[in-house]
């Protein structure tokens, strides 16, 4: 790596192209377009394989030549390579041929994918010279910057809506963050956080930081071609809520091909919202290029950004692949948690049952096919938002210690198993 960018070379337009300095800098000055990162693919050929990947520690850092920061990594060094576990149960129960789970329900350190992004933006935050680290968050984020910014001995401050589930409010304030409620939903809490990152200077990973930030989602999407084998998924699903994700995640798959370390192949990628904040799905069903901004009203509050950042891309993203969005309501969000759990043992935050109730859609809808094969992105862990479930997983039988107490309980279950 060069000493001063790495592998990097510009902040680039996603619309027009110009290149900007590798700055804590987010739009384009000319046309408002949001900048992304621009690699240097010829030295990272040169450096990037197969062996050398397989011959690091396993951590989303082992294809730290795609991922923006100039030198070694200096937060969040263990964040990454969660389990794909093939689900075969979970296959069966959805009528598919082969499935299999992106598990970032058990991510480090804070049991999301949003470990991810942040260690990257706190690393070239570090780089750039900042002391304070901030975030407009739904809870996840807000999660993670806490924990790796207390890790790494920067001052944080996270932005949320005071309506969150309380599991996340409290898994901000552990870390000794500021942890400031917005009495409003998402997007008034992102532009509350846009004046303030403008007036301070700090370095708000989701705006100033964002293009780096963003760059950190493909890891996951790293981790499953590597997982499966060197290869590309038939089908990908992914919950959107500002839909950087699933956009990352294809470009993953595009520069894995583009660097040879993956063959060519056709992919699709579908993605999933909750029905109560469904901007980016509304407008795909309806073929629509843009999207039109919401009012979320859903129990999953993760994904409730009634104006995505990325709906527009995501969309395109959708169109190119071939693939789909679908929603699924409350209930089916459920039903989606119970599902991966009794069948696999996964217990999702509520993001997690809208990826597993889309897919369960889209397979009984055959946009995909039972005889191939797919991978369902799990964002978050089911026990940062357990109110979603309390009071719709049944309740526990209370019994005194007595053996005839049980085998009353056991009779009403299995009464074969009673011995007279």
């Amino acid at each position: 790596m060069s000493e001063k960018n790495g592998f990097m070379k510009a902040l680039k337009c996603r619309e027009c192209g110009r290149e900007y300095p590798l700055a804590a800098t987010h739009v384009c000055e000319f046309d408002f377009g949001p900048l992304e990162v621009a690699y240097d693919y010829e030295r990272i050929r040169g450096s990037l394989t197969r062996e050398s990947i397989k011959s690091r520690p396993q951590s989303m850092w082992r294809y730290r030549e795609l991922l923006p920061v100039a030198g070694e990594p200096t937060v969040g060094r263990q964040v990454g390579y969660t389990p794909l576990v093939k689900a075969d149960r979970l296959a069966k129960r959805l009528g598919i041929r082969e499935l299999w789970i992106k598990n970032d329900a058990v991510n480090y350190p804070t049991l999301s994918f949003k470990d991810r992004v942040v260690s990257v933006a706190l690393s070239r935050s570090v780089e750039l010279g900042f002391k304070t680290v901030a975030c407009a968050s739904t809870g996840n984020l807000a999660n993670s910057v806490a924990a790796n910014a207390a890790a790494a001995g920067l001052d944080a401050y996270v932005f949320i809506p005071s309506d969150l589930e309380q599991g996340k409010v409290v898994n901000s304030l552990v870390y000794g963050a500021n942890v400031v409620g917005i009495k409003g939903h998402y997007d008034e809490v992102n532009r509350l956080c846009a004046e303030i990152a403008g007036k301070y200077g700090w370095a708000f990973v989701n705006v100033n930081m964002r293009p780096y930030y963003a760059e950190g989602s493909k890891s996951m999407g790293f981790e499953i071609q590597e997982q499966l084998g060197w290869q590309v998924p038939d089908h990908t699903v992914v919950c959107m809520a500002s839909g950087s994700l699933l956009t990352k995640i294809h470009k993953s798959y595009q520069e894995f091909t583009k660097l040879g370390i993956v063959p060519e192949k056709k992919w699709t990628i579908h993605g999933a919202q909750a029905t109560g904040c469904s901007p980016i799905t509304t407008a795909q069903k309806a073929g629509l290029e843009f999207f039109k901004p919401v009012k979320p009203n859903t129990i999953a509050k993760s994904l409730a950004i009634g104006t995505p950042a990325d709906g527009f891309y995501a969309l395109k993203v959708m169109k190119e692949t071939g693939g789909h969005g679908e929603d699924v309501t409350d209930d089916e969000i459920r039903e989606g948690i119970r599902l991966l759990a009794e069948c696999e043992g996964i217990f999702a935050e509520t993001a997690g049952g809208v990826t597993v109730g889309v897919a369960k859609k889209l397979i009984a809808q055959g946009k995909i096919a039972a005889d191939q094969s797919a991978v369902l992105c799990i964002t978050g862990n089911g026990l940062k938002t357990l109110e979603a479930m309390t009071g719709h997983v049944g309740n526990t039988r209370e019994i005194r210690p007595s053996l005839r107490e049980f085998e009353a309980v056991l009779a009403q279950d299995k009464p074969e198993l009673v011995h007279a």
